[in-house]
């Protein structure tokens, strides 16, 4: 018992670890099973039958097993060959039969379950889109991914595998249990004496198994967490010499990782043993038994070898029930991460009959909008941007103007006040045909791992000739097949930017925002972009956010935000 309570403080997580993924809340199993079952549905034909496969293996098990039994007493006992013949035919039989059974049990296992996994990663990635893009940067990337792989097969264990495993191991209880009756009813009942006392190790071990299974899991997407971000700041590292730095953390993390999977291995470790120590016992007591019943005639040497081959593999769905009993746990503690991806509710919904715009004519409104996040960001922030006129939204870092970008596009919602889109309240409208109406070109201009070509028609339906026109109005001198690396690491800041532009241009969207256009630019590179800016602003209402007093001046009317309101 002491050993148990030193396993179970070693679980607890060190509380000053400031870079530990937070646990997600506790779930019962029932709960999962109802979030997520509704998934399997499509499939449960071929589920139910591969259940009915699984079940009916053991069957042929008990008979391969009976016939043992017939082997021992009709050929070995009397030395009589010619009766081996038909037996021998049977088992061959019997064990083409086993294998056909295997293998369709284990094709329609990987069937379903492969299907099962793609519909639930679906599912959860198409709820991630949802989400605005504030609320994703708030968590590790790496532990999200860690999330849409291991942790989702851990539903489909929970779901599929572990149930379709304990329909076998319920069958094989059946089969043998009902063999062990037959031949000999007392010693069935002697054998059944070791259920208790492995019914008590595997409660008692399993709830050890889930606190190891839900820090394993958190663990794990630390660990992932910390790559992620060191390997897509790979420069910033290297600048700020901060490569030790690193190394330590993730030194850190993964002995913190180490130290969860060594906890729950040792609660494995010794959960073995002591098994194994009451299917020793209930063994020794069978074969004491067997033996006085075989000395008194009450059980022929067949039915005696056949019993303990029943018996041992009665032990071994007591011993599969408990092993699924800590894999429940470990796939509940997936489950769980799963599920807070998918209850954190998006902050932006489409209203349930939101009008389709087809094409706007390009007037953007905000009107008396508040905005706040831990701070005031907008306050009473009242702005029309006519068709073909350009606004410059000027002001100092946090006065709010990115913030004004986000609510034009619905990344957010305002607190008080109305963002309108030819007259109609942005929330009326869904969000595609918004969207599509209104281009934002982004301060980094993200791009995508492939070419020119690629990233300029992303979400354009775009002919090649398309593709090299808007580059050529943007002024890109770069044929469409150029890679773009990863993030557009293969290019320059300016290049980045065109190619965004051009992206832009495709779009053909009437209202046009472009956050900082220029940021980060050196200024030749920043007056290189003047006039594709103008030229990706003519004839439509172009907000511009800038610090460029240059790209300010070239604006129709310049607005300034001081501390969330207009100056």
């Amino acid at each position: 018992m002491r050993l148990l309570d030193r396993l179970s403080a070693a679980l607890a997580p060190a509380a000053d670890d400031d870079q530990l993924v937070a646990a997600a809340p506790a779930q019962r199993v029932r709960g999962i099973v109802r979030r997520f079952w509704p998934l399997a549905r499509p499939f449960r034909r071929k589920w139910m039958a591969g259940l009915v496969l699984a079940a009916l293996l053991p069957a042929v098990e008990a008979v391969e097993i009976w016939l043992f039994k017939s082997v021992v007493d009709g050929v070995l006992v009397p030395a009589d060959l010619g009766a081996l013949w038909p037996l021998a035919a049977a088992m061959a039989g019997l064990a083409l039969i086993g294998a056909l059974l295997s293998f369709g049990d284990e094709y329609i296992a990987t069937w379903v379950g492969e299907r099962f996994t793609l519909a639930m990663r679906g599912r959860v990635f198409a709820h991630l889109q949802s989400l605005e893009p504030d609320a994703l940067d708030k968590r590790r990337h790496g532990d999200v991914l860690s999330r849409l792989t291991g942790d989702l097969h851990a539903i489909e264990t929970l779901l599929l595998s572990a149930l379709a495993e304990a329909v076998q191991a319920a069958a094989r209880l059946f089969f043998f249990v009902g063999a062990l009756f037959l031949l000999s009813w007392k010693l069935a009942l002697a054998s059944l004496i070791v259920i208790p006392p492995l019914y008590w190790a595997a409660r008692r071990f399993g709830r050890l198994a889930r606190r190891a299974a839900r820090e394993r899991r958190r663990r794990s997407g630390t660990v992932g967490a910390v790559l992620e971000e060191a390997l897509a700041n790979t420069a910033l590292v290297q600048t700020a010499n901060t490569q030790a730095r690193e190394q330590a953390r993730l030194r850190r993390e993964n002995e913190g990782a180490m130290e969860a999977e060594l906890a729950g291995t040792r609660i494995a470790g010794l959960f073995a043993p002591v098994i194994d120590l009451i299917e020793l016992f209930g063994a020794i007591l069978i074969l004491a038994l067997g033996t006085w019943a075989l000395s008194s005639g009450d059980l022929t040497l067949g039915g005696l070898l056949a019993f303990l081959a029943y018996l041992s593999q009665l032990y071994r769905p007591l011993r599969d029930l408990s092993r699924l009993y800590q894999q429940v746990f470990e796939a509940t503690a997936g489950a769980e991460r799963v599920m807070e991806l998918l209850d954190t509710p998006p902050s932006v919904t489409e209203r349930q009959g939101a009008r389709e715009l087809s094409r706007a004519r390009g007037r953007l409104e905000l009107r008396g909008v508040h905005f706040t996040y831990d701070r005031q960001a907008l306050a009473g922030v009242s702005l029309t941007v006519a068709p073909g006129r350009c606004i410059a939204l000027t002001g100092a870092s946090g006065a709010g103007k990115s913030t004004v970008a986000k609510l034009a596009v619905r990344f957010l919602d305002p607190d008080a006040g109305t963002v309108h889109l030819d007259g109609h309240d942005v929330r009326d409208l869904t969000l595609e045909s918004l969207r599509r109406n209104v281009a934002l070109l982004l301060q980094d201009a993200p791009l995508i791992d492939g070419t020119i070509g690629d990233n300029v028609a992303y979400g354009n339906d775009a002919s090649e000739a398309d593709v090299r026109r808007a580059l050529a109005a943007i002024g890109l001198d770069l044929p469409p097949d150029t890679p773009v690396g990863q993030r557009g690491r293969a290019l320059s800041g300016g290049q980045r930017r065109r190619v965004a532009m051009a992206r832009a241009l495709l779009q053909d969207a009437p209202v046009l925002i472009l956050d900082e256009p220029t940021a980060g630019l050196d200024p030749e590179a920043a007056r290189a972009l003047v006039g594709p800016l103008r030229e990706l602003a003519r004839d439509r209402a172009t907000l511009m956010i800038t610090h460029d007093r240059e790209l300010a001046a070239a604006a129709d009317e310049v607005v300034v935000l001081d501390g969330g309101r207009l100056a």
